[in-house]
């Protein structure tokens, strides 16, 4: 009996002893898991960067593998380099150093898109549409934008030396740069759209965004009387968490639910209310939406409507419903990585896509509308998750036909303004587009060769082609001819169709170049179907209640 008790202490002993030994309880163990694959990674990256057959650059390699893994997960979760400081300045802090330009590729060149106004670069004269050709004597001829944005940006103080060519001038101009600690302006506009009803336009959400907000409402509280904001985040791909709590701060009564965060499998739960007294509580409200507006956007949408604050117009918006937090690792490197999902609060995660995930075509899960839960407003009203923020009052802002779509695509009202400005260098106040600057416009583009070809071309080409294989008669086939002659004389016609049309875009891009973003900004509003439509809104008491009363 004693020898069985014996064996039975000594088994127990190297059971428990056996459980903190490596290689046993550790199999299950996350941090063994993390500590071999780290050296398994290592050794990996070692063999080949020492013993492969070719030279390895460690850096590319070591990149390449980081990217590698992240693709993985969703594409918010992002290695950021040592390169990558500038953008990390913007996102926090809506600033980096540079000369304050935008810049992008037109016509396989590296363009000048906007000069921010008192900016150095704006102060020496660069123009939009100028052509980059030369960076502190460096030939920039085929370099992507993101390696001559490198070239551009830099430490305040220091000097640039950037040559350009500019459409009107025989030689490249030289202009001698001082780079300086850009502020990014979170609000690109604000202003009044009709009387008693006032206009800001987001466009990032930044650290000082909450800030700029209230500042606006004070500034347009000064110039008039206000009786309801159209407040404007289209286009406006998010930003900080915490920007958009201090936004929603500005509009929503206080003590109420702004917005929670959920970690992993809903642990570490976080609540953010309004923790102070809002500068505009009761004014009719209305927010503008699209599918490009995303993140912070959301939030501000989402706790706007599921309140009952105010109406939401528009599209429906992106559906990221993911939060990321900013993790410093070493040698001036970061890393943004998705730590949380969002809730509005009603309780909703607008989140859309599943990023870990994929059916059998290899795309990325999405819920049916069938099955999206509903959830209930402040006030009663339905909503949905899993789908970004559904406006209570949808519209489009005019879809676009092919022809005009093309125009944009082949920057055709750009290049006609770089031209224009560049005969016409100044001009005080709002620019006016008549019809003999619409003719102009339209002996431009058949001066740069602009082709077009109808969808309903292509496909009666196509149907006619079917129909000689089948061998049609001559009469069926002559009559798909006729259509095409018809098409043809459309084409031609176009330019008259699309009159309207036309003229807005010119009269933004014009204005974009004499006055500024602002000044495009300002000019659009007056034929913008969204802005009209919520201006429209907010003046009718009664249509306005009707919208946020449940149905």
């Amino acid at each position: 009996m004693k020898g069985i008790m014996k064996r039975t202490t000594l088994l127990i002993a190297l059971m428990t002893v056996a459980l903190f030994l490596p290689g046993y309880a550790e199999q299950d163990n996350i941090y063994f898991s993390i500590n071999k694959n780290i050296d398994i990674f290592g050794r990996v990256y070692k063999e080949i960067v020492t013993n492969y057959v070719d030279e390895v650059d460690p850096d590319k390699f070591m990149r390449s593998g980081i990217d590698g893994m992240l693709e993985t997960l969703d594409p918010y979760t992002v290695y950021l380099g040592g390169d990558d400081e500038d953008e990390i300045d913007l996102l926090t802090h809506g600033q980096y150093g540079g000369v304050g330009i935008t810049i992008g590729v037109r016509d396989g060149a590296i363009t000048v898109l906007s000069a921010m106004e008192g900016y150095s670069a704006h102060r020496q004269g660069v123009r939009t549409g100028d052509k980059i050709i030369e960076i502190d004597g460096i030939k920039i001829t085929g370099m992507n934008p993101d390696s001559v944005r490198l070239r551009v940006r830099g430490e305040p103080g220091t000097v640039i030396k950037m040559k350009v060519e500019r459409e009107g001038e025989k030689n490249p101009i030289e202009f001698v740069l001082v780079r300086e600690e850009i502020q990014v302006n979170n609000v690109g506009y604000a202003g009044y759209v009709i009387e008693g009803i006032g206009y800001i336009k987001l466009e990032r959400f930044s650290r000082r965004a909450g800030e700029e907000v209230r500042q606006a409402i004070r500034e347009l509280q000064a110039k008039g009387t206000l009786k309801g904001i159209i407040f404007d985040l289209r286009d406006n791909p998010g930003g900080l968490l915490d920007a958009a709590v201090d936004v929603c701060s500005k509009f929503l009564p206080r003590g109420s639910t702004i917005v929670s965060t959920k970690g992993r499998k809903g642990s570490e739960e976080n609540i953010y209310t309004v923790e102070e007294e809002p500068i505009a509580p009761d004014l009719p409200l209305a927010v503008l939406i699209n599918r490009n507006s995303a993140s912070a956007s959301e939030i501000v949408a989402g706790a706007v409507q599921d309140v009952d604050r105010g109406i939401i117009v528009g599209t429906r918006s992106f559906g990221k419903g993911l939060v990321q937090t900013l993790v410093p690792l070493s040698y001036n490197t970061s890393m943004k990585i998705t730590t949380a999902r969002y809730y509005t609060p009603s309780g909703r995660c607008i989140q859309e896509i599943d990023y870990l995930h994929k059916n059998k075509d290899g795309v990325f899960a999405t819920t049916p509308d069938s099955l999206k839960r509903e959830f209930k407003t402040k006030n009663g009203r339905t909503v949905k998750e899993l789908g970004g923020i559904t406006p209570d009052t949808i519209i489009e802002n005019g879809a676009h036909s092919g022809f005009f779509s093309e125009l944009i695509r082949k920057a055709m009202f750009f290049k006609f303004a770089t031209s224009y400005v560049a005969q016409h260098p100044s001009f005080d106040g709002e620019f006016t587009v008549d019809d003999d600057v619409l003719k102009q416009f339209e002996q431009y583009v058949t001066a740069q060769q602009f082709e077009y070809a109808e969808p309903a071309e292509k496909q009666l080409t196509e149907l006619k082609e079917i129909m000689k294989k089948e061998r049609y008669s001559s009469t069926a086939l002559a009559s798909v001819d006729g259509l095409l002659l018809q098409l043809q004389q459309e084409k031609i016609n176009a330019f008259v169709r699309y009159r309207e049309e036309i003229r807005n875009e010119l009269t933004d891009e014009l204005n974009g170049r004499y006055s500024g973003e602002k000044g495009r900004i300002r000019a659009s509003l007056r034929h913008d179907q969204q802005v009209q439509l919520a201006a429209s809104l907010l003046t009718n008491k009664k249509v306005y209640e009707h919208l946020l009363k449940p149905r």
